[in-house]
């Protein structure tokens, strides 16, 4: 009895995990929320269930987000998708000599209308992309680096907000081959990324 129990409690929390990510996603596609535990805590009360209530991984609100976008996206979403990947190409291509490559939900495919275009760039020093940048007279800003210190610059394009995070070799090389859920990240080349636009 005791393990029939432990089993249909264990089902029960798996299903809300579930029910947690689907409306996260919603808020994150539909409102654009950034900040996801944000878009999960409003998801739990929208749900009416415990604030102690496990919340689902950020991988497990990308799988949500990407069954979102399959059931309601449409050739909406599809459009935008293909717009933002020909505008990181875009940029991939200006950048080039850094060695770019496209993460995070554009690469992935779970991107919203309010998603940022995500690059990843190698550089012996982070001014010498900010002096490409002034170079070819590209409005930029300076943001706080990211949980792995890398640094990062933002640049506002007619698509889509443009995030640079900027390693050196050395660094980009230490990177995790897997994220903290364990699975691995998409991350797509100037050639993987014009591949996938043209084929």
């Amino acid at each position: 009895l005791h393990e029939s129990v432990t089993m249909a409690s264990m089902e029960r929390t798996a299903q809300d995990r579930i029910r947690i990510a689907q409306t996260a996603a919603r808020y994150i596609a539909e409102h654009g929320i950034a900040d996801w535990s944000l878009a999960k805590r409003k998801a739990v009360r929208e749900l009416g269930l415990p604030e102690r209530e496990a919340l689902p991984g950020d991988n497990e609100i990308e799988a949500a987000l990407l069954e979102y976008h399959a059931l309601y996206g449409g050739a909406v979403h599809a459009t935008r998708l293909h717009d933002q990947r020909t505008e990181a190409l875009r940029w991939m291509q200006h950048l080039r000599t850094f060695a770019p490559e496209l993460v995070g939900g554009v690469a992935a495919g779970w991107a919203t209308a309010h998603s940022d275009i995500c690059l990843e760039l190698v550089a012996s020093d982070a001014k010498d992309v900010e002096f490409a940048l002034l170079n070819a007279k590209v409005a930029y800003r300076t943001m706080h680096g990211d949980r792995d210190g890398a640094a990062e610059l933002y640049i506002d394009t007619a698509v889509a907000g443009l995030r640079l995070s900027i390693r050196s070799a050395f660094a980009a090389r230490q990177r995790p081959p897997r994220e903290r859920h364990g699975q691995e990240p998409v991350r797509l080349d100037t050639f993987a990324l014009t591949a996938l636009l043209t084929g």
